[in-house]
């Protein structure tokens, strides 16, 4: 599909009424997990849109271009106010919690699967293995606070057990920060880029906001311990994003995406429901996608042809099961990220800031949240909560009665070579 070949209806005839801004919540018992999910990366997307779009409106002084994004900028606010309420009441935080870290597992998975561009399938590969250790630790919470299995709530899509150590992720803050893509990227690349950052983006809010707001000290402290991990993620991704594109260049490129993933719901999507509203909001952002258009030629004299020269959507984006990904993945364990690239953790010099931080956050062991909610399962059942199809493929992270807090953290322990599943 050519979005450029539609024929979309002028922005101020999309707005909506408050009564189709508060729709039937789905079942968080009978819905598809993948449905879920869809709903928080839409949510997370249209929060982006906002975002960059107030943005924009700060580094700018034209009233003109100001007016025309006051009028996209209502509409995004309008779909997410209407993807937020499609949460039911009844659904816990940790509950909603199970299907960010699902996403963040799934999304990273299939981006990782299908982009061309060494560094950006690096950073995707190394954040992977750390939102799957947060699904675990997160699951072992549930598990021990409402006694609830969330290989129920992932649909048995996505297994659970221990991924990169979260005790492990806690990285210096000038490592990790690749170099950006250029405007000759691979379309896919770039699109991935900005998914990417704004589905972790809004992971990162969400934790952030939620933490104080958790109905145990324990619980707290985990969501607080994750955000700062979650706040290396968007830091990790945002730097992929093409920095020499104007802001009306950027603009279109987010418009395209939000395109893209809405045409991919709609295409993907099992819930007849929610297909009508995906389609629903895809018509919605080709205005906004041919006003950008019109925008960047209007104010900066280019042509959106040059931004996107193949405009044609990429296949699909895809929310499915990636156990097999995730388990040749899982053998890079030992890996940081040193400057701007992967590294094993054994390979870095006794002084380097890696270990600085670690000393720095990891005080004592017994106060690091994502190690004491698994301590504090193994003693309350004798054994750690996990879905596992087959036993976990890194002999180290077999055991079930002790919780691992040397993987990818201690040099002395021995490591695999660090090479990415191709």
């Amino acid at each position: 599909m050519n979005p450029f070949d539609t024929k979309p209806a002028p922005i101020e005839r999309t707005f909506e009424s408050f009564c189709e801004l508060y729709p039937t919540p789905y079942d968080p018992r009978e819905t598809d997990p993948y449905t879920k999910c869809r709903v928080i990366l839409m949510n997370g997307t249209e929060f982006e849109a906002v975002k960059f779009s107030h943005q924009i409106d700060r580094h700018i002084a034209d009233p003109d271009l100001r007016r025309e994004l006051a009028m996209s900028r209502r509409i995004e606010q309008q779909q997410q106010k209407k993807l937020a309420n499609l949460k039911p009441i009844g659904e816990s935080i940790l509950e909603h919690t199970i299907g960010y870290e699902q996403l963040a597992v799934d999304l990273t998975a299939h981006l990782a699967k299908r982009v061309s561009t060494q560094k950006v399938k690096d950073a995707l590969d190394l954040a992977l293995l750390e939102d799957f250790d947060h699904l675990y630790r997160y699951s072992d919470l549930l598990e021990m606070d409402a006694g609830e299995h969330a290989e129920r709530l992932v649909g048995r899509y996505t297994e659970i057990m221990p991924g990169r150590p979260t005790i492990s992720e806690h990285r210096f803050p000038t490592d990790g920060i690749p170099t950006p893509l250029g405007a000759d990227a691979p379309l896919f690349d770039r699109l991935a880029a900005c998914i990417i950052t704004a589905s972790e983006q809004q992971t990162m809010n969400y934790y952030m906001n939620v933490t104080g707001f958790y109905g145990n000290d324990l619980g707290r402290k985990l969501y607080q311990e994750i955000a700062m991990i979650e706040e290396q993620h968007v830091t990790q991704y945002e730097a992929l994003e093409d920095t020499n594109a104007s802001w009306l260049a950027r603009l279109l490129m987010h418009e395209y995406a939000e395109c893209y993933l809405y045409w991919s719901c709609e295409q993907t999507e099992t819930d007849e429901r929610m297909r009508k509203l995906w389609a629903r909001h895809l018509e919605q952002e080709l205005s906004h996608l041919h006003k950008a258009a019109e925008l960047l030629e209007r104010f900066e004299g280019t042509d959106w042809r040059q931004v996107l020269p193949e405009p044609d959507f990429p296949d699909p984006l895809r929310l499915e099961s990636n156990v097999g990904y995730v388990r040749a993945a899982l053998l890079s364990a030992q890996l940081t990220y040193k400057d701007h690239a992967p590294k094993p953790v054994q390979e870095l010099p006794g002084k380097d800031p890696f270990f600085v931080y670690q000393d720095a956050v990891h005080a004592r062991l017994d106060h690091v949240a994502s190690h004491a909610v698994i301590d504090a399962t193994i003693r309350r059942l004798g054994h750690d909560y996990r879905f596992e199809l087959s036993p976990h493929p890194v002999t180290e992270l077999q055991p079930r009665e002790v919780d691992n807090t040397q993987i990818g953290r201690d040099p002395r322990i021995p490591g695999y070579t660090g090479v990415m599943p191709g």
